[in-house]
C-alpha cells in the first residue's frame, strides 16, 4: 500500500528518474506530514515520509512502523493502514528509544519534520532531574471530539504550589492547590492526582476540572496535584507503603486542616496515569477508610510485588475482602508491547484486573480506547472518568 500522491513519483525515483527524489520531497513537504488518504473497511493510509542520513528510520510510540529507504537516495518512507477514528502521538527513531528533548526534528530520536502538530512535555521547573519532551501529533479524520478541551471560558479556580512534610518520606513534598472558582471550599470533595506537574501541563487536568464544575456535571473540589521527581518515580510511585502513608496518613490530614476537605472517603478520590494509575489503585484499596475513588488511566498493573511475584495488585484485589471503592480503569488497544524485562503487556494486566475487579464485585467503569500509552487519550476520557466517579 502506498499514498497515491506519492507512488508515481517514488516509481520515478527507483527509475532514476533526474530530481524525482526532490520532486518527492517537495510533495510531501507541501501536504504536511504525514500524508493521509482514504483506506478500507473505515481505514486511512498513512504515510510517513523522512530525508536524512541513518542506519534504520522507525516510527515509535503510538504507531510502530519501519520506514524504507529508497535506494540511492536519502529519503525514506512508510505507509501503514490506520484506523480513521486514531488520535495518538508519534516520533521518529534511528536506533534509539525515548521521547525526543528538543522540538528541532533532528537527533537519535526526533519528532517529525514535516508534522506541525507537536505536543510539549516541559520539564518541571521545580525538579532538577527532569527534562523537556516533545511529541508529534497524529489525528486520523474521524478521531473521537474533545469537547471539554474548548469552548467559552469559565471561572478558573486559583492554584497554589506549597510544601507538604512528610515524615513517611523523610522531607518535603511539593504539591499545588488547585481550589475551586468562586465556590466554597469546606466540606469539598477532594481528588489526589500524581505527576502533579504533566496533569497540569499537558493532561490539562485544572481546566478540565473547572469546566466539569462550572457546568455543574461534578461538585466543587480541591484538586492535590503531587509533584514527583523523575529520580524518585520509578522508586516511590506503585505499591510502596511509604508513599501510602504519605498520602493517606499525611497528605489529606493536612488538606483537612489546611483546607477543610471531606472526610468522606465517597466523596475523595484518586486520579494518575500508568505508575500513577497503578499507586491510585493501590492506595484506594489500602486505605479504602480515606479514599474511596481510584481513577486509572493505563495502570502498570504488571508491577511486581515485594517478593517479585509479578502483577502484584491485582493479586492483592483477588484475595482481600471487597473494599467500598469505585473504580475507573482504561487502556489503549495499540498497548500490546511487553512491558519492562518481559513483563506482560499493558492491555494485557489491565483486563486481568478488571476481570478480578467484576468478579469480586466491584462497581467499575472500564473502558479500552483506540491508541496507545499517550496523554491525548488521557485527556480526552478523563472528564467522563470523574463524571462516572464524581458525578451528580
Amino acid at each position: 500500500m502506498i499514498d497515491e500522491r506519492i507512488g508515481a513519483l517514488l516509481a520515478q525515483v527507483r527509475e532514476g528518474a533526474p530530481e524525482a527524489a526532490e520532486r518527492l520531497w517537495h510533495a510531501a513537504r507541501a501536504a504536511g506530514g504525514p500524508l493521509i488518504s482514504a483506506g478500507p473497511d473505515g481505514t486511512s493510509l498513512v504515510t510517513f515520509v523522512w530525508r536524512g542520513e541513518a542506519a534504520a528510520a522507525t516510527v515509535c510510540w503510538g504507531v510502530e512502523a519501519t520506514l524504507a529507504r529508497v535506494p540511492g537516495t536519502d529519503l525514506w518512507h512508510a505507509t501503514v493502514a490506520l484506523p480513521s477514528r486514531l488520535r495518538t502521538l508519534y516520533y521518529l527513531g534511528h536506533g534509539a528509544a525515548g521521547s525526543p528533548q528538543t522540538a528541532s526534528g533532528t537527533g537519535v530520536t526526533h519528532i517529525d519534520p514535516l508534522n506541525p502538530r507537536t505536543v510539549a512535555f516541559p520539564r518541571d521547573p521545580g525538579d532538577p532531574t527532569d527534562r523537556d519532551g516533545f511529541a508529534s501529533l497524529l489525528e486520523l479524520p474521524d478521531a473521537p471530539p474533545e469537547p471539554w478541551l474548548s469552548g467559552p471560558p469559565v471561572p478558573a479556580g486559583p492554584r497554589e504550589q506549597v510544601e507538604v512534610p512528610s515524615a513517611a518520606l523523610g522531607g518535603v513534598r511539593r504539591v499545588t492547590v488547585h481550589r475551586p472558582a468562586h465556590e466554597p471550599i469546606r466540606g469539598a470533595n477532594v481528588l489526589v492526582v500524581f505527576d502533579g506537574h504533566l496533569a497540569q501541563a499537558v493532561l490539562c487536568v485544572p481546566e478540565l476540572v473547572d469546566r466539569l464544575v462550572a457546568a455543574g456535571r461534578i461538585p466543587p473540589a480541591v484538586v492535590l496535584y503531587v509533584h514527583i521527581e523523575d529520580a524518585r518515580r520509578d522508586r516511590e510511585l506503585g505499591s510502596t507503603p511509604e508513599y501510602t502513608e504519605f498520602v493517606a496518613r499525611e497528605l489529606i490530614p493536612w488538606a483537612r486542616t489546611e483546607y477543610g476537605v471531606t472526610t468522606d472517603p465517597a466523596r475523595a478520590g484518586l486520579a494518575g496515569a500508568s505508575l500513577g494509575g497503578l499507586t491510585a489503585a493501590h492506595i484506594a484499596l489500602a486505605a479504602p477508610d480515606v479514599f474511596g475513588r481510584a481513577l486509572s488511566h493505563s495502570g502498570s498493573f504488571w508491577r511486581a510485588g515485594p517478593a517479585g511475584e509479578p502483577e502484584w495488585l491485582t493479586r492483592q484485589y483477588a484475595t482481600r475482602p471487597r473494599a467500598d471503592l469505585r473504580l475507573y480503569l482504561d487502556v489503549g488497544d495499540r498497548e500490546t508491547g511487553p512491558g519492562p524485562a518481559g513483563a506482560a503487556p499493558q492491555v494485557d494486566v489491565n483486563r486481568r484486573l478488571r476481570d478480578v475487579l467484576l468478579a469480586k464485585g466491584y462497581p467499575l467503569d472500564y473502558r479500552e480506547y483506540l491508541g496507545g500509552h499517550d496523554y491525548v487519550n488521557w485527556r480526552r476520557l478523563f472528564p467522563d472518568a470523574l463524571t462516572g466517579l464524581f458525578g451528580r
